[in-house]
């Protein structure tokens, strides 16, 4: 009776104290101090070797240090390796990286580079009309309206992901790198990005203002396109002008060749269209076998918002590899930071033991860390090869990186069947290459999901 009572009262004041941690008081922070008292000992080390590394140089795992395999069964025929710079342009770089390979092929070249600072002179000119569209549209609601906050929080910016891709390909064509190369601008982004915002936001207020003074919409409309000459002006400071047409040879070429950014894309790639692709989605925190389009997620305002199926990863993976071993590469999404080991290019969760050096779980599952920001795809890169055991069951598979050549494996990083798992999240890839009952699957209505959900920050 003694012992039950004893236990009672402990039981009791555990109770009472747990009650009474919602305030760091002395007495709670004193007792978490000689909680600490009876581990001090036994951190010293590793208390030391933090105070004075990396806790990534002290957490590598030695059992997989110089095994990285870099040899793949199927591999797209891809030549060259792309850099971004200081740029958030990975989606742009990716999407015209997926064109390369034939334009090579085709031409027989020794590598070849789309301009990508064509496309981003449009990208950001076709968002900034998009974004005084939606404070239009939306003029009527507060500020903190939460599409108001969204639009306001962002105005433009270079991320993006494949629609974005697609919907100025089919709008502006393509040109090569030499008819309008890269800026000092194009390759850092960050003050382009921050002073057009800033005057975008001021346009906001100023169209906002003119909507609650009720003003003829006509006025309205010419304030908005005096509002968009003056954004061309500014792109036109820091990219150059796009041109309308060019002249233009290949290697081994004698003869330059009229071409407008229409007429070059359409000669090289007269069947592509990006109606053939659909994007491919595993995010386990929402149900799979179903469509999802988010709201406002564009670049131009007719153009396409983001649009995906979500599915388990193993279906993904049947897609990946029969596109594969057609060696058509495809655009890709990751959350590249998650173990990623820069020194021999590799992505594998065991490239580092933190739980071992900090005693510490980390015990979430994929759609807890989506659900709770811990993870999402941050990063777009050509998925470019994969390889098989002797079932032809995937193993490990290979991204080209567009941050240089001198990043990771030459500019390409190798990626584990389990990372796969756990830090992919999207596939662009040939509907040809589904299963019938994913096909199936497109003529579903769309749920359509707010621009805001923690899925949806643009691949930078």
């Amino acid at each position: 009776m003694r012992k039950l009572l004893i236990i009672t009262l402990l039981a009791m004041g555990s109770t009472m104290f747990a009650q009474n941690t919602k305030n760091l008081t002395e007495d709670v922070v004193n007792s978490i101090r000689d909680n600490y008292k009876q581990k001090s000992e036994a951190d010293k080390g590793i208390r030391n070797a933090l105070s004075n590394n990396d806790v990534r140089s002290l957490a590598v795992n030695r059992d997989v240090v110089g095994k990285a395999d870099h040899q793949f069964k199927y591999k797209a025929d891809v030549k060259g390796i792309c850099d971004q710079k200081s740029s958030g342009r990975c989606w742009m770089f990716t999407g015209l990286s997926s064109l390369r390979p034939q334009i090579i092929k085709d031409k027989d070249l020794g590598g070849f580079e789309f301009s990508q600072n064509y496309l981003y002179f449009w990208d950001m000119f076709e968002k900034s009309n998009l974004f005084l569209e939606i404070i239009l549209q939306n003029a009527d609601k507060p500020l903190d309206d939460r599409t108001n906050e969204w639009a306001l929080h962002n105005p433009i910016g270079d991320g993006g992901v494949w629609n974005s891709f697609a919907n100025l390909v089919e709008k502006y064509g393509l040109v090569p790198n030499t008819v309008m190369p890269e800026t000092y601008h194009s390759n850092n982004t960050s003050w382009l990005n921050q002073l057009l915002s800033r005057k975008l936001r001021e346009d906001a207020m100023q169209l906002r203002d003119a909507k609650a003074q009720k003003m003829a919409p006509k006025k309205i409309d010419e304030m908005k396109y005096n509002m968009l000459c003056e954004v061309y002006r500014y792109l036109v400071l820091f990219l150059g002008e796009p041109p309308t047409e060019f002249k233009y040879r290949f290697e081994k070429e004698e003869a330059y060749k009229d071409y407008t950014p229409m007429s070059f894309f359409k000669e090289f790639f007269p069947n592509y269209k990006t109606s053939d692709y659909v994007m491919l989605m595993n995010d386990p925190s929402r149900e799979y076998n179903k469509v999802y389009e988010i709201e406002f997620d564009r670049n131009v305002l007719e153009g396409k918002n983001w649009l995906y199926v979500n599915l388990p990863a193993d279906e993904l993976k049947k897609a990946a590899l029969a596109s594969l071993k057609d060696k058509e590469p495809l655009y890709s999404s990751c959350d590249v930071s998650k173990f990623l080991s820069k020194n021999d290019g590799t992505l594998d969760v065991n490239n580092f033991d933190f739980e071992s050096l900090l005693g510490m779980k980390f015990g979430m599952d994929k759609a807890t860390r989506i659900r709770t920001f811990d993870s999402g795809s941050s990063h777009a890169m050509l998925l470019v090869a994969v390889d098989v055991d002797d079932k032809d069951v995937p193993t490990k598979w290979q991204f080209e990186n567009s941050w240089g050549s001198s990043y990771g494996h030459n500019g390409y990083l190798t990626f584990t069947d389990e990372w796969f798992n756990e830090y992919m999240f999207r596939i662009v890839v040939n509907k040809k290459y589904l299963s019938g009952e994913v096909q199936k699957m497109l003529d579903q209505k769309p749920i359509v999901l707010p621009p805001w959900d923690p899925m949806f920050a643009p691949e930078n």
